[in-house]
């Protein structure tokens, strides 16, 4: 590239040879003379006008003066610039209608004069390049009917911008420079210093798009760039830079990234655009760095930069990634409050973040806020929603059986207000769902609600299956409400559906726990017609209600029982057995033959039941009343 020239002499100089070069080149190569006038013409005199480093100048479309595409070219083709000459002219003359040719006449006649007389056209000495007197003063005439006639020539500062430009070895070296290996630290600083560049927002963003340079070389350059009180920081530049750092994905330079972000921030306020700082935040993101990513967020703010929804996301999902929950849903609060709330999908991942953390209430709001918004997340997002609503939540770690009943009525009442969302296409879909409201308002003793969304289910759907009707069968059973325990199991074989073992084993649980063995012994025979094969749970409920209304006898009947229907009784059916009848019935006799009976089996007795049966059968022989042994 060209470099400013020292004087205004030196400036016109140019500008004129340019003129001047042009027009006796055109005429040399485009226009047929006599011999005895080409002869005139010397050789060194065509070469000195024009090298192969000007500016040609070619007559284009428009009828102005463009710059050859060639400039650049260190070994230019004389038959194509003489094809593009011939074309270029003989254009112009049919566009000006043949009034160019007697403008070249005219050059070509005072310029062959000239030479005739023997006469230089520049003339060099130590100080520069001045022009030969008559050449000068042909020039400077034919310059402006030129001008007018076939459009402008650049002005003088368009010219002196053109030369200002930096020139491409020492650009190369440049980027050479920061692409080696190494940091861009203050020793390199030097070196930019020596190659005298001419720094500006075009020439800064095209060195810093550079591909395989190194981000801490660019963030060196960078800072090096801001020192230089001729160059102004620009948002284009900025956005160049962190764009470029942030493909790397590297901890290091993310960081020395946001401390210079920071720096220039402060002392220029809105110049950092949205759109780098969310690249900053997805950054801290992929490396799991959420702390650094909700310090970037909370720079808005200060920095004047505006928030989007792809902010509110971002930072979200670096903070949810490390479990910083409670930051997650304060970032959430104020997305809800600035109602910038991102797509659909995103706002469907926002809501499963938040109940991964056992944040339900907060995602629920998130919901809310999308459904007035006319956003509608994904489904499934939605189902997790619900069944995190429905889990249950523990007051205590020591009492982990003990449930916040408070807290829970809300959230399934949420939960239960939501199925109403559901069109009757999605509710077919939706059994898992429904299936843990049903569950919850079991889990809460809200039986009745239970069973109402129950026949709501049967009328509207999903269809219930098994399941649900087992849970609200046990929430009916819990509570006492046997009849309507039985009305619900009628109802589920009434919809073809086959009561199992559990079924069974719930309904008689619920009546051996109040008292009413006979109709569990009912249940039981049913059961038993029903099914080939019970479940030890489901002998086990009768034997501790037998147990409890002190009829050993038919609790080892049926614990003998147990095997014809080929289950096994284990170690702690026995056990059980053995404790009642030592405590409450003193019959050692019975607890003894029961632990020859499972020696016989493989099991072996623990030693402190073994130790009461001796212990028994010990203050029996002594004579010692059954209320002494009981108080004992």
């Amino acid at each position: 590239m060209w470099r400013r020239p020292s004087s205004l002499l030196a400036r016109r100089t140019f500008l004129g040879r340019k003129t001047a070069a042009q027009k006796f080149r055109d005429t040399v190569f485009h226009y047929q003379v006599s011999n005895s006038e080409f002869l005139k013409l010397s050789v060194p005199c065509i070469e000195s006008l024009f090298h192969k480093s000007d500016f040609s100048i070619s007559v284009c479309g428009k009828s102005e003066f463009c710059p050859n595409p060639r400039f650049f070219s260190t070994n230019p083709s004389e038959n194509y610039a003489e094809e593009i000459a011939e074309s270029s002219v003989s254009e112009a003359n049919e566009g000006f209608g043949g009034s160019l040719n007697n403008v070249f006449d005219e050059s070509m006649s005072s310029i062959s004069s000239g030479l005739e007389a023997g006469s230089s056209i520049l003339n060099e000495d130590a100080d520069g390049l001045e022009l030969n007197d008559g050449l000068a003063a042909e020039i400077d005439e034919s310059s402006v009917p030129m001008d007018q006639k076939f459009g402008s020539f650049a002005s003088e500062e368009e010219e002196i911008g053109k030369m200002e430009e930096n020139d491409m070895e020492k650009v190369q070296s440049l980027l050479s420079l920061l692409q080696s290996s190494g940091t861009a630290d203050g020793s390199l600083e030097n070196d930019f210093e020596k190659m005298g560049l001419v720094l500006n927002e075009d020439f800064v963003t095209m060195v810093l798009e550079t591909p395989y340079v190194p981000g801490e070389n660019l963030i060196g350059f960078f800072r090096w760039v801001l020192k230089k009180s001729e160059f102004k920081v620009t948002t284009q530049v900025l956005d160049a830079l962190v764009s470029a750092i942030c493909k790397a994905n590297r901890k290091r330079e993310a960081y020395a990234l946001w401390d210079l972000v920071q720096e220039v921030g402060v002392e220029e306020k809105g110049i950092l655009s949205t759109g780098s700082l969310n690249e900053l935040i997805a950054l801290f993101s992929r490396l799991g760095k959420g702390k650094a990513a909700f310090d970037v967020f909370n720079k808005f703010g200060e920095f004047e930069s505006p928030t989007n929804p792809d902010a509110y996301y971002s930072t979200i999902e670096a903070l949810c990634k490390r479990s910083f929950f409670d930051w997650a849903c304060s970032v959430c609060e104020k997305m809800l409050q600035d109602h910038k709330l991102p797509n659909s999908e995103r706002v469907g991942k926002i809501i499963s973040y938040l109940c991964r953390g056992s944040k339900a209430k907060d995602a629920h709001s998130v919901y809310l806020s999308a459904k007035e918004n006319k956003i509608y997340p994904p489904r499934s997002s939605v189902n997790f929603l619900i069944s995190s609503l429905c889990r249950l939540r523990q007051t205590d770690k020591e009492t982990p059986t003990e449930i916040d009943e408070e807290t829970d009525r809300e959230t399934v009442s949420l939960a239960l207000e939501m199925l109403k969302d559901y069109t009757r296409e999605e509710r077919m879909y939706a059994i898992k769902p429904f299936s843990s409201v049903i569950q919850k308002l079991c889990w809460i003793e809200d039986v009745e609600r239970a069973k109402t969304l129950l026949l709501e289910m049967i009328d509207v759907g999903p269809p219930p299956g098994n399941a649900i009707f087992n849970t609200v069968i046990n929430g009916l059973a819990k509570v006492g409400d046997m009849d309507e325990a039985m009305k619900i199991m009628r109802l589920m074989e009434s919809r073809g559906l086959k009561p199992d073992v559990y079924t069974y084993s719930v309904i008689m649980s619920g009546y051996a726990k109040g008292g009413a063995m006979e109709e569990a012994c009912k249940i039981f025979d049913e059961a038993k017609k029903k099914h080939s094969k019970l479940s030890p749970v489901t002998y086990h409920t009768l034997i501790r209600g037998f147990c409890k209304l002190e009829q050993y006898e038919a609790a080892v009947n049926l614990l003998r029982e147990m095997k014809d229907h080929g289950v096994h009784p284990n170690h702690d059916e026995y056990n059980k057995l053995i404790k009642s009848l030592c405590l409450k019935a003193l019959d050692w006799e019975t607890a003894e033959k029961l632990r020859e009976e499972m020696k016989e089996n493989g099991l072996i007795l623990n030693g402190r039941t073994t130790a009461l049966i001796n212990a028994v059968k010990e203050l029996q022989e002594e004579g010692i009343s059954h209320e002494v042994i009981a108080a004992a």
